[in-house]
């Protein structure tokens, strides 16, 4: 298979704030200027905010992560850990508004992770998990049994 993008499209209940957060502090730079959205290149993929505050889930629902925080609507990045580090430094320097600060979950596996959510101030949460090798992230542990 050749090489693909996933794209998103979502709601946000302010443009200037999603291009503040999106742009400037994942430094995710913009593609198309279309009235009512903003696209951006979010790790090497294409994602749509569209202004649409009556569609915007925020913190309605679920939350999932037992001790952590995180709405179940929610989407993000698996990246490595240096570049976890970075955008992690990067949003506490800039302000970003945490909804998890990061912090080391599923220890002693092969799954161990870096893992913090942040709100991109229009309603949605944003997840990065940091691993020292990003394809582990759909390593099965020894003791997970498939569930139908």
């Amino acid at each position: 298979m050749s090489a693909t993008l996933f794209h998103f499209s979502f709601a946000v209940s302010d443009l200037d704030q999603a291009r503040r957060f999106y742009g400037e502090i994942l430094q995710c730079p913009e593609g198309r200027k279309l009235k009512g959205r903003a696209d951006f290149n979010f790790f090497g993929h294409h994602i749509v905010a569209h202004l649409a505050p009556d569609d915007v889930v925020g913190d309605k629902g679920r939350k999932i992560g037992g001790a952590l925080s995180t709405p179940l609507r929610h989407f993000g990045v698996v990246m490595t850990l240096e570049d976890f580090r970075k955008v992690a430094k990067r949003a506490d320097d800039l302000g970003a508004i945490w909804i998890n600060r990061p912090s080391n979950t599923q220890q002693g596996t092969i799954r161990e992770q870096m893992l913090m959510t942040l709100s991109d101030g229009c309603g949605n949460a944003i997840e990065f998990k940091g691993l020292t090798d990003i394809a582990n992230v759909y390593a099965v542990k020894d003791n997970e049994a498939a569930v139908a």
